[in-house]
């Protein structure tokens, strides 16, 4: 650190060093750990630990090779950037927050981490199995191996960069290293009150909880949900039919004692008219012709599933109606047709409730009877009376998530080998999510996250957003994927989620503007952005290892000078916007409109939904500029530093302090 104050970090275009944000925590709560130069002294931290009590031998630790590296690699800050692809994003201009980012998750994570920290309210990811097949995540891309830039940013054919082969003796540790990495930068996203599902199978599941429990804490595992998956895929051995999602909150506190579904809106909704029309006298059948204009005057706040004005239900009697299994405890009593007048069948175990409840029921219109006596009497019941919970237990057929994707590209063969199903999904998000909620998949796959958020969207008539990130990986070159021109994962995950908005808007065809299933299709996108590498010069810098750190900030300011001087950032603004941007804590939702009381320089104002700033590209920053900030030092200003002379510098720092951001 130099005499300033400064950091190398601080001069570069880097995400948030959450190394040095801990330090400063823990120097805040505790100075006395300090040294006089503002350095941590380990040994009074020890003193705070003291050792003679927590012996090294008997302490509980999850270890495993390459653990300490991991973490380091997780807080180490990132020097790339996020490129917007015009080209490949479908709608961009009703993309809203969504977007589908090509690139590798751990720099993509430490970028979001700017502008999206505690702001995602949901998590799903689905990463590798460790299976014993290599896989493409590695934790390093600016030292040992090529930036991962120039692996992926340009060779069309990419590249493999790690190998984890269950010969590899170190095939669980590298397995656990990669994720450790990235679900600590992961913690930083999630909101107070946000989830993680976390889809593992149980060749890792005991490593993940360890792992989870040490990033999140033992005390905010929720639960873990076996998802039945009916396809036999292991005919050889014992059959699998069950893989795992685990469950784990950001803070457990803030978390319901019951997940219900968003449904409960829409119910307690048309509950609240129910009474309202019970409570007017009228007969069951004028409130029931209530309800259904409720329903299609409120049909916008109510969503698609309005359309169940009641379901009928089986509670009325106690088991199965098979006489042939039947089991005593129900109650006995004759009810007659209304119709017919004939005694009706009975439920070969009883009804569950005694004969003078039924009548109540019966008094109140919620009895529905068959076409005539062979079938048995059910309840009539409304949506505000059922209040699905999260099950434990999810029985769905592995293989719809194939015919999904096989259904989008009209294929008859596999497009993406074991795709999560979309229901499978909208089960998860439905119960952890409200209509405007963030939603982040950073295994992103074929984008079934993306899919499932635009259909629960459509069934609810929510505004959630997604954010996937998926790794451009190359598909096998005899892949029926490969031969349809997505030479890359990354490919796939982009085409299916355009199919899907293309078939939103083809079912919407037809329908009135005022429609909102027409609104709601006519609002559908997505931008693609890629990681690729920071658009200034400085980031190749290199510190000198003999030079002290102040020397090695004169040597970057000097770097600087001389490297962009040239750097004619002016016919490069819409490109740098994006990396400026969103390494100052805009998300990429952001909106930019020209400020005209600035006439020496071009100024807009930055806003997205939580802050705003100006922000001017120039090159250089005139007079005029630096005395309107004299007179609003209540404004935030973004600018290149190479914009500002000595002077300039001083009197903008002088009169807007930490709210000036020269870059």
């Amino acid at each position: 650190m130099s005499d300033s104050g400064e950091t190398l970090n601080d001069l570069l275009p880097v995400s948030p060093d959450h190394n040095a944000e801990r330090l400063a925590t823990l120097k805040q709560l505790f100075p006395d750990l300090f040294t006089n130069e503002g350095r941590l002294n380990v040994d009074e931290l020890k003193k705070v630990v003291d050792p003679a009590l927590v012996s090294e031998s008997e302490r509980y630790d999850f270890r495993w090779y390459g653990k300490t590296r991991s973490k380091r690699e997780a807080f180490t800050p990132s020097r790339a950037a996020l490129v917007y692809d015009k080209t490949r994003s479908v709608n961009p201009d009703k993309a809203g927050g969504n977007m589908i980012i090509e690139g590798e998750n751990l720099e993509v994570l430490k970028l979001l981490t700017s502008a999206y920290r505690e702001r995602i309210k949901c998590i799903y990811i689905d990463p590798p199995y460790n299976t014993g097949k290599d896989f493409v995540y590695s934790d390093n891309y600016t030292e040992e191996r090529k930036p991962y830039w120039e692996q992926t940013g340009v060779l069309e054919e990419g590249v493999k960069v790690d190998t984890n082969t269950d010969s590899d003796g170190r095939f669980h540790s590298n397995w656990l290293s990669m994720m450790h990495s990235r679900l600590l930068v992961a913690r930083y996203l999630l909101q107070s009150d946000g989830v993680i599902f976390v889809s593992i199978d149980d060749g890792e599941l005991q490593n993940l909880l360890r792992v989870m429990d040490e990033v999140f804490g033992e005390e905010n595992h929720i639960g873990i949900i076996s998802w039945r998956n009916v396809t036999d895929n292991n005919p050889t051995r014992l059959t699998k039919d069950s893989e795992f999602i685990v469950i784990y909150a950001r803070t457990i506190e803030f978390q319901p004692d019951e997940w219900k579904s968003p449904l409960s809106d829409a119910k307690d909704l048309l509950e609240s008219e129910f009474k309202r029309l019970k409570s007017a006298g009228l007969p069951n059948s004028k409130i029931e012709d209530g309800i259904r204009v409720f329903i299609a005057a409120n049909a916008e706040v109510l969503g698609n599933l309005t359309r169940y004005k009641w379901v009928d239900d089986d509670d009325l009697y106690t088991g199965s109606e098979s006489v042939h299994n039947p089991r005593p405890g129900g109650y006995d009593f004759d009810v007659k047709h209304p119709k017919t007048g004939r005694f009706m069948r009975k439920p070969a175990t009883g009804y569950r409730f005694p004969e003078s409840t039924f009548r109540e029921m019966e008094a109140q219109g919620i009895i529905l009877y068959g076409e005539d006596e062979n079938q048995i009497v059910k309840i009539k019941k409304y949506l505000r009376d059922f209040r699905e919970s999260l099950r434990s237990v999810i029985t769905l057929d592995g293989r719809l998530g194939s015919y999904e994707m096989k259904r989008l590209f009209g294929s008859t063969e596999n497009i993406f080998t074991n795709p999560k199903p979309t229901d499978l999904l909208k089960q998860l998000y439905s119960f952890t999510t409200s209509s405007n909620s963030l939603i982040l998949d950073f295994f992103g796959g074929s984008g079934p996250t993306a899919q499932a958020t635009m259909e629960l969207n459509k069934a609810d008539g929510g505004r959630r957003q997604f954010i996937l990130v998926q790794f451009p990986e190359l598909t096998p070159t005899d892949s029926v994927a490969y031969k349809a021109g997505l030479k890359k994962i990354s490919d796939i995950t982009i085409k299916r989620n355009e199919l899907v908005i293309s078939g939103l808007e083809t079912e919407s065809e037809g329908l009135l503007p005022t429609d909102p299933q027409r609104q709601f299709a006519d609002s559908l996108g997505f931008k693609v952005y890629r990681l690729g590498k920071s658009n200034f010069p400085r980031v190749e810098f290199a510190p000198d290892p003999d030079k002290t750190e102040a020397e090695n900030i004169e040597l970057l300011k000097h770097y600087i000078r001389d490297k962009e001087a040239t750097f004619h950032i002016q016919w490069e603004r819409e490109t740098v916007l994006d990396e400026v941007l969103l390494k100052n804590g805009f998300m990429l939702d952001y909106t930019l409109t020209r400020c005209p009381e600035f006439t020496k320089n071009d100024v807009f104002l930055a806003k997205d939904a939580h802050k705003e700033s100006l922000i001017c590209l120039d090159p250089s920053i005139d007079s005029a500029t630096v005395d309107h900030f004299k007179q609003h030092p209540e404004h935030f200003l973004i600018c290149l530093e190479l914009a500002l002379d000595t002077t300039k510098k001083w009197n903008l720092r002088h009169h807007l302090g930490d709210k000036l951001k020269a870059f």
